[in-house]
């Protein structure tokens, strides 16, 4: 019978090689936050949606210096089909920085968009997978300054976007308001 130590040290292992359940395989590997976009593209091919927006970090470094840096956020979206989960992948300056699920997948991406959902609240690529790209598309961004700190800035876009669907077969057109890639309201406009 082996050793309470032993067994407790094997259980530590173990547990440290475990994989989270909400971790993402592609091809056999994990995708884990750090690794870079390309080790993420070659594991899981390209994603079905991306999306990706800049923003700056201003450091002072001085009365009369500051330094600039530009953050580049790509966010990537993979779907496996209606038996899996889909996955939001968040890269800063290339780099995996978390990786979120979302609601099941589905067999044909544009193929559930029925126009009495509510769409409220889900994620652009949540409704590409159930849309499609939208007939139209209008963004204009806002500047937010956060000053996290004495002498250090950040600026972010705050982005608006506009979509327009045409649903069919009624008289409407569905306009989806979205704010840094989410639905925060819907509405109707006539044909």
């Amino acid at each position: 019978m082996p050793h309470p130590l032993q067994l407790l040290a094997l259980s530590a292992i173990l547990l440290a090689m475990s994989v989270p359940a909400h971790a993402l395989r592609c091809g056999g590997r994990i995708v884990s936050d750090g690794d870079r976009d390309f080790q993420v593209s070659a594991r899981c091919g390209e994603p079905f949606w991306a999306d990706s927006y800049t923003g700056v970090d201003v450091l002072r470094h001085g009365v009369d210096t500051r330094r600039l840096r530009e953050v580049r956020w790509d966010i990537w979206y993979y779907n496996f089909g209606p038996r899996a989960l889909m996955h939001r992948l968040i890269f800063v300056d290339g780099v995996l920085n978390r990786s979120e699920t979302l609601g099941y997948g589905f067999s044909t991406l544009g193929s559930n968009c029925n126009p009495n959902a509510s769409f409220t609240g889900l994620s652009a690529g949540e409704v590409v997978a159930r849309c499609g790209e939208p007939a139209s598309r209008r963004r204009s961004d806002d500047t937010i300054v956060q000053r996290t700190q004495p002498h250090v800035e950040r600026w972010r876009d705050e982005r608006r976007e506009e979509w327009i669907y045409d649903v069919g077969g009624n008289q409407f057109l569905r306009s989806l308001k979205l704010l840094n890639g989410r639905v925060t309201a819907v509405d109707y406009l006539p044909r």
